[in-house]
């Protein structure tokens, strides 16, 4: 049975980032590199919570993302803060974007539970992520699916602050993913940046402060 990827499984991943992390992005943008490295956190991958397979094949994008988009679902702000909840919220999302928006699978390429636990979200995303060179296309964000990766955040924070489990959960996952490929912390936005939407809530407004704490955490 699959098991969420221990941190260390990333080292190979580390070495090829050495040595591509200052190439330049396209557009003549200086990718950024980390001082500190940061390691990997525990995310369980599609098997692991029993996702459905795709509904046909996901595309690979033959380059790096350049930014992260953070969201949240709009689901209920769950007091079951256990990794069964977190596997079953994956489900619960893929069912909805398959199902009802007819996607392929799940549109984000990662989610974040309220408990803090992460999980892959469409396939292939946590294999290019370790590899630091490629991306899965997502449906996530219109206009930015094929060059920014979608993180969901679980619950809705129109009105409320996520738990502190989400939060640090969320700036170590951006922490460890603009390591992997180069994204500069001042890269990180929300969805309503670049759609009409509400989305991701409040955690727009801590924006500014999730670009400093990953800074932080990069050693920047």
């Amino acid at each position: 049975m699959s098991v969420p990827v221990p941190r260390r499984a990333v080292l190979r991943g580390a070495v090829l980032l050495g040595a591509t992390a200052l190439t330049p992005f396209g557009g003549g943008r200086a990718a950024w590199a980390a001082a500190t490295r940061v390691d990997q956190p525990v995310i369980a991958n599609c098997a692991t919570w029993a996702a459905r397979p795709p509904s046909s094949d996901v595309s690979v994008v033959q380059s790096r993302p350049n930014k992260i988009i953070v969201h949240h679902t709009a689901f209920p702000n769950a007091t079951d803060y256990s990794l069964a909840h977190a596997y079953q919220n994956s489900r619960d999302i893929q069912n909805l974007h398959m199902d009802t928006n007819g996607w392929l699978d799940s549109g984000q390429h990662f989610t974040n539970s309220r408990g803090g636990h992460l999980t892959e979200g469409r396939h292939g995303s946590l294999h290019a992520l370790l590899h630091g060179q490629t991306m899965v296309q997502g449906a996530h964000c219109v206009g930015q699916n094929s060059q920014a990766i979608g993180i969901e955040n679980d619950g809705t924070y129109l009105d409320g602050q996520p738990p502190q489990a989400l939060w640090d959960s969320l700036v170590w996952f951006c922490a460890f993913t603009c390591q992997q490929y180069g994204i500069p912390p001042n890269e990180i936005y929300g969805h309503k940046d670049f759609n009409n939407t509400q989305c991701p809530g409040l955690l727009h407004d801590r924006l500014p402060e999730l670009r400093s704490a990953v800074a932080t955490r990069l050693g920047g």
